[in-house]
């Protein structure tokens, strides 16, 4: 399998992969370079469970709302959403450029005991299929083209189905605290954000409605010291939105 440094496609930045593929060795220590995504996971996780049932009408007592549907997520890393997924009942395909991730994402997996199919390289020309649930977290700031990857994940959905994006929002806030001071105090990774490559809600909005879909209302995710990371009105740091394709 190549190397994150070697695979250069359409949305992928090689040095974005590269940076993210050194952090594998360590992705699903809660306490180590992706602490963060650990403590995000649980809020994402909630938007997620929400948004399926309301957008299926299932049983929302069921443990296995996904049952009998496929679900993509693109920028899995090494695996930290498409675990729950598959708990939740889907049959998990998980994308990421940095084939490092992948290989720790197959073997957390196996240890778990989960059936995943872990996919290295860009997702347009993977050729994967639709699927009912398209999950993006964190990603899009990311990519060479953000309209190129919207597209693709576009492709990626079925009739009916549910798309998911979360993102940091480019707002004076998020330049002083996701990038500045998170940084620097260590919480994340030197160079895991540029500011500049940030997404407004507004500007990913337009993006989705020129790959035909409609964006829902986005949900900031917020940091407070009394509760942490929590889903909240307030979109100044990063959101999280559902996006479908518009009945005709």
């Amino acid at each position: 399998m190549a190397n994150a440094t070697e695979i250069s496609s359409g949305t992928i930045r090689p040095e974005e992969a590269a940076h993210f593929g050194k952090l594998a060795s360590d992705w699903w220590d809660p306490k180590g370079s992706s602490a963060m995504l650990h403590r995000l996971n649980p809020v994402r996780l909630g938007f997620i469970r929400q948004a399926i049932d309301d957008h299926w009408g299932g049983d929302r007592a069921t443990l296995r709302p996904l049952a009998g549907k496929r679900a993509l997520d693109v920028g899995c890393g090494a695996g930290l959403l498409c675990e729950p997924l598959a708990r939740l009942g889907a049959d998990v395909t998980g994308v990421d450029a940095a084939a490092e991730n992948i290989a720790t994402a197959r073997a957390h997996a196996a240890g778990s005991m989960l059936q995943i199919d872990y996919r290295c390289g860009d997702l347009a020309t993977l050729g994967l299929g639709q699927f009912d649930l398209v999950t993006a977290m964190e990603v899009i700031e990311h990519v060479a083209d953000k309209r190129a990857f919207v597209s693709a994940l576009a492709a990626s959905l079925a009739p009916g189905g549910l798309m998911i994006l979360s993102s940091p929002n480019r707002t004076a806030a998020s330049r002083l605290l996701l990038v500045e001071a998170a940084e620097r105090a260590g919480m994340v990774p030197r160079g895991t954000h540029h500011w500049d490559d940030f997404i407004t809600p507004d500007e990913l909005g337009e993006i989705l409605d020129e790959a035909g879909l409609s964006m829902g209302q986005p949900q900031g995710i917020s940091w407070s010291p009394g509760r942490g990371l929590h889903l909240s009105e307030n979109q100044a740091l990063n959101y999280i939105v559902t996006a479908v394709i518009p009945a005709s």
